[in-house]
């Protein structure tokens, strides 16, 4: 288990430093409004998780950027274990043994130009009393954007399709109704893919569909970024985006089940929050 749990920290910082690689090369080549500004870099800060009895209980490393493509994007990594407490135990259905361990990816893109879609993805290993994987991405344009939605799905679709026909048909289904406000009676955005508990009983083939949801990702979105970041915008559209900006804020406070993990668990609240652009409007 400690050699599985090696590979999945290691994979996730590897994935971590070709995403930030990638980003840091599309602020380099932008031509449009913006590109008399220095080109953004990432920051990285460490954290450690605190415990009360003094024990390592792990922590992260948050990577943060705010450039002149994008605005603010984090991705962050992190491996924290030790135990639920008793009421979020229970929630979790391990009252009987509440230890746990957990790594992830958590990656949030707020972008300056609003013609360029915000993203989301994230992939983690979990392990209780069972082990399994989850995560996924999903894509939130400000306007609609029917080339950049269908190319976005079409990646996610052949890398789902590699593993199960059933992947992406379901996986497709679950992100569209998870990233859905009730409270407005609308989607976030054009959808992705989202799983969570995936144990098909091959560990190897799970680990191997992590990756390559991480890989699909590294394809798909700065190709949609190189696309349209160069497209002019006005105030008006800019205002547009910020308003849409607030629907998700309102999406991953009030429903965001990572978010409220992390704050169960204890993390690093400003890791957490990272998602939160830096700026947005309620009209």
């Amino acid at each position: 288990m400690d050699e599985r749990k090696a590979r999945v920290r290691t994979w996730l910082a590897e994935l971590r430093d070709r995403i930030c690689a990638s980003f840091e090369s599309l602020e380099d080549a932008l031509t449009g409004q913006l590109s008399d500004r220095a080109p953004g870099r990432f920051a990285r800060k460490p954290w450690t998780r605190p415990s009360d009895d003094g024990a390592d209980a792990g922590g992260g490393v948050m990577s943060i950027m705010k450039g002149r493509v994008f605005e603010k994007v984090g991705v962050n990594v992190s491996t924290v274990y030790g135990r639920f407490s008793p009421d979020f135990a229970k929630e979790m259905g391990v009252a009987d043994d509440p230890r746990f361990w957990a790594s992830g990816l958590s990656l949030v893109a707020h972008m300056q130009n609003p013609h360029v879609p915000a993203v989301h993805m994230n992939t983690r290993h979990m392990i209780t009393q069972k082990h399994w994987f989850g995560g996924g991405a999903d894509l939130t344009p400000m306007f609609p954007d029917d080339v950049a939605r269908d190319d976005f799905h079409a990646v996610l679709k052949r890398a789902c399709d590699r593993h199960n026909a059933d992947y992406y048909p379901r996986f497709k289904k679950w992100c569209d109704e998870y990233f859905f406000l009730p409270h407005r009676n609308e989607a976030r955005g054009v959808g992705g893919i989202f799983y969570d508990h995936l144990d098909s009983g091959d560990w190897e083939a799970d680990f191997a569909f992590m990756r390559d949801v991480g890989l699909a990702f590294l394809d798909a979105y700065p190709h949609i970024v190189n696309k349209t970041m160069n497209r002019p915008w006005t105030a008006d559209e800019r205002t547009h985006q910020l308003v849409r900006r607030g629907r998700y804020v309102e999406f991953n406070l009030l429903y965001d089940r990572g978010t409220r993990f992390g704050l169960q668990t204890g993390g690093n609240v400003e890791a957490i929050l990272m998602s939160l652009p830096p700026e947005a409007c309620w009209p």
